[in-house]
């Protein structure tokens, strides 16, 4: 399976995105109307600069935004007028897209002057710090995370999420729509937007325009929603495992006992990956949930190939003594 290089997320993410999205979850209010919101936030991670304030700006990371809490605002307080001045246009020659301020928090004079001389939107919360932090990072964390366009189909089997990959015309759309029949659910059919969120997880999703339509060779377009209801399909999964369909080749010898595990990297994670030879007859729809199971079983803790392995040794070396 070849992975393409990641993308850029579909949309440019914006201050104004954040508030107009955000704006009723984490209780925003824009204290400074006339900086314009259209400012690009490219990074996920959002802090608190409370060095920088406090003078020492050498290991400042620019280009994230920064959240004054309970804490920065009392520090702020005990500086005269002209010296929390200064220490905010310090803070300000750096790229900042926006700066928030938590706890409906009262904001001095000289930092919205200082914010607004800048171009930098200040905006309030009525969260606290902790609170603004847990809602705040995993939204922005999945608008910039990294995507990549992936041939295959998704699918939702047992609760894992199967990817199946292969050439064209190998028969990846068809086997999800078995499953379906079977009761499981299709998340996406042949482009699916794969995202990666923390380190070891990723997201499988369709594309908008695409929905839960499916393009059967034969039929043509069919919408899986309006066929199956709605309990036949998911907006998003976690992909789990990658099943890589092939015909069958002679040459080419399989795995036979499933002691060596081949996997596939994608946006850096580390997938299990299933290559099953189609040839006539073989029931490709079982065997998918199969690989769920055995996933399942194996995520428990249970690896049937290795213990079957272990007792064939163990009573070979009884045998032999």
């Amino acid at each position: 399976m070849s992975v393409p290089p990641p993308t850029a997320p579909d949309t440019r993410l914006t201050v104004a995105h954040v508030f107009e999205t955000k704006e009723a979850t984490l209780d925003l209010e824009l204290l400074t109307p006339d900086t314009s919101l259209d400012r690009p936030v490219a990074d996920p991670d959002i802090s608190s600069p409370g060095l920088a304030l406090a003078g020492f700006t050498q290991r400042f990371v620019a280009g994230r935004m920064q959240v004054l809490g309970e804490t920065e605002m009392t520090y702020l307080a005990t500086l005269g007028a002209d010296e929390r001045r200064g220490r905010m246009e310090a803070l300000f020659t750096f790229e900042i897209p926006a700066l928030f301020v938590t706890k409906r928090l009262e904001v001095p004079r000289e930092v919205v002057e200082t914010a607004l001389a800048a171009g930098v939107p200040i905006i309030r919360s009525g969260l606290t710090t902790k609170d603004f932090y847990f809602r705040i990072k995993p939204f922005l964390e999945s608008a910039l995370a990294p995507v990549v366009n992936l041939h295959g189909s998704l699918a939702d089997v047992y609760g894992v999420g199967l990817l199946f990959v292969g050439k064209s015309g190998v028969g990846k759309s068809e086997c999800v729509l078995d499953l379906v029949e079977r009761g499981h659910r299709l998340v996406a059919d042949d482009l699916v937007l794969a995202s990666r969120r923390a380190s070891d997880v990723l997201i499988g999703r369709g594309h908008p325009l695409q929905k839960h339509h499916m393009e059967i060779r034969g039929i043509g377009i069919i919408d899986i929603r309006q066929l199956f209801g709605i309990r036949a399909i998911r907006q998003q999964k976690r992909i789990e495992v990658i099943v890589q369909l092939e015909h069958w080749d002679e040459a080419r010898t399989y795995t036979r006992t499933g002691l060596e595990v081949e996997t596939t990297e994608v946006l850096g994670v580390t997938l299990p990956r299933v290559t099953v030879p189609l040839n006539p007859g073989k029931n490709i729809t079982v065997i998918s949930e199969v690989v769920a199971m055995n996933h399942l079983l194996r995520y428990s803790g249970i690896d049937s190939a290795n213990a079957f392995d272990q007792h064939l040794r163990a009573y070979l070396e009884q045998d032999f003594e």
